[in-house]
């Protein structure tokens, strides 16, 4: 049966809705003013972290209005100053936001986001967005997402704390672990699940996470804005 929609409930509803995505970018745009005021305000000798946060959420909300191309450049200082800094959980938020720019080199930023998020104990959140994106932006068939979402189940259960958060970031990342299956050999059972995970050793962290630097590499082409082995000497030793 086809519900009969009466045209104008319709159009009270797409003017409501426009008004609200009005008020939204309304509200973005009245942001971004008062973080341009702030930078500007900023002495020459404010700490480059400061100036780096503020950069960043102006390209965050220059992201947000759609206006990719003015927030590239903005974000990738930002993201520059933070590494500069050993600010790596900003760093690899940096790269989300120049990610979700959808300029030229975005793909290199998510290779970059998620080397940082991988390899530093940040944020947990912040490496499974990084890590959705692959999912996103590759093929049904593709290997790599299931790498990335088996990845994203294991940041989420070594790295989130206890209680709600964790299980929230849990749910997500096995919920997207389960949308790759389906997609990339149309899993419908728990036991073909099962099956999938041990045919792909998406079970075994010591063989994902090196498949993981492929998927890097791919994304990266080489192109790399810093210098991971001297980064990598930066990694926090756990007592």
């Amino acid at each position: 049966m086809v519900d009969y929609y009466k045209p104008d409930e319709l159009q009270d509803t797409a003017a409501a809705s426009l008004r609200k995505d009005l008020g939204q970018q309304a509200q973005l745009e009245g942001e971004l003013v008062e973080l341009k005021r702030q930078l500007e305000r900023l002495p020459e000798d404010a700490p480059p972290v400061q100036r780096a946060a503020l950069q960043l959420e102006i390209a965050r909300a220059l992201q947000m209005l759609e206006r990719g191309a003015e927030a590239w450049p903005i974000g990738q200082t930002a993201f520059g100053l933070f590494v500069s800094e050993q600010q790596w959980e900003s760093a690899a938020d940096a790269c989300n936001v120049l990610y979700e720019s959808g300029q030229a080199d975005s793909l290199i930023a998510l290779g970059h986001g998620l080397w940082l998020g991988v390899t530093f104990p940040i944020d947990p959140e912040i490496s499974v967005i990084l890590l959705s994106h692959v999912v996103e932006d590759t093929p049904d068939d593709s290997d790599g997402a299931a790498v990335a979402a088996a990845t994203a189940c294991f940041i989420a259960d070594i790295r989130a704390a206890e209680g709600v958060d964790k299980e929230r970031l849990g749910f997500f990342a096995q919920q997207l672990l389960g949308q790759v299956a389906r997609r990339h050999s149309g899993i419908e059972s728990q036991q073909q699940f099962d099956l999938w995970v041990e045919r792909l050793e998406l079970n075994e962290p010591d063989k994902f996470l090196v498949r993981l630097r492929n998927v890097v590499d791919v994304l990266v082409q080489d192109q790399w804005w810093f210098d991971r082995e001297a980064l990598q000497q930066q990694i926090p030793v756990s007592e």
